[in-house]
């Protein structure tokens, strides 16, 4: 008698990593460190400005690691991290860093970066930051997590009403802006809203204006300090309620030292 057959376990998409050290033998050797992860593609590259971006268009990797100090200068990667975000919002930026000043901290995650990653730590603990990251979360520990909390605080209050006392962000806007809270790529929000794709970015772009942000990370904190109700229950076009996909803060603090400010779905933070 013939036996059922059995269907073979899918392949599993390997994620496209790109590697720039602060010197090409050190993108080397961390691209075939990383490499011993099966599930990670990963390609070193010059840490050149303009390699390092002809790269991220020719081969559009889903995770960046950049060295925050790249051709001599403290900066350079920041700059890039800035521009990848600009040029390939699907691509998300991990920066790797000597240190953690609050200062550098703040303003990796101004610049768009997913996390930052301290080159104190493994191979294995980055492989680890990498799979997160590609799965939407924003990768930092406690202390790194408290220094943006704090520039929040210190910095121009956000108005939540114009002068009218009306809400600054229209509703359909605040729906984007759950989505985006919720971990869902452009494209997942264009499908839940009956939206394109298009529309979905002009709408963040709307929404990055009038709360005084830069990136979809900014966001995610604005809803975490102010907004926390605002993931309870995403609306659809069809006035359906999401309730699949963990909320934002149902794991703020991972065991261990990471911290994970938002845990949703795969595929968020596919910056505008």
């Amino acid at each position: 008698m013939a036996q059922p057959a059995v269907p073979l376990p899918q392949k599993m998409d390997r994620i496209k990593v790109l590697a720039a050290e602060s010197t090409r033998m050190n993108s080397q050797l961390l691209a075939e460190a990383l490499a011993q992860d099966c599930q990670l593609d990963v390609m070193g590259i010059e840490p050149k400005q303009a390699s390092i971006l002809a790269a991220v268009a020719q081969h559009k990797p889903q995770v960046v690691l950049i060295s925050s100090a790249l051709e001599d200068s403290g900066t350079q990667g920041f700059d890039l991290a800035r521009q990848i975000s600009a040029t390939c919002p699907s691509t998300r930026v991990i920066l790797l860093m000597d240190n953690s000043h609050p200062a550098s901290v703040v303003q990796a995650f101004r610049c768009g970066a997913h996390g930052i990653f301290s080159r104190t730590e493994s191979s294995k603990s980055l492989a680890k930051c990498i799979h997160s990251v590609h799965q939407g979360q924003v990768w930092a520990n406690s202390a790194e997590l408290r220094y943006v909390i704090e520039a929040l605080r210190e910095s121009e209050p956000i108005r939540l009403v114009d002068s009218g006392g009306e809400a600054i962000l229209s509703k359909r806007e605040q729906d984007v802006v759950r989505c985006v809270a919720e971990g869902l790529s452009n494209r997942e929000i264009a499908s839940c809203l009956g939206l394109t794709e298009h529309t979905v970015k002009n709408y963040l772009f709307r929404i990055f204006d009038k709360l005084g942000v830069s990136s979809r990370v900014e966001v995610v904190l604005y809803v975490f300090r102010f907004r926390q109700d605002w993931v309870a229950a995403p609306a659809s076009h069809n006035g359906a309620v999401r309730t699949s996909g963990p909320k934002l803060l149902t794991a703020a603090v991972k065991t261990a030292s990471r911290m994970r400010l938002a845990v949703p779905p795969p595929a968020v933070m596919a910056r505008v």
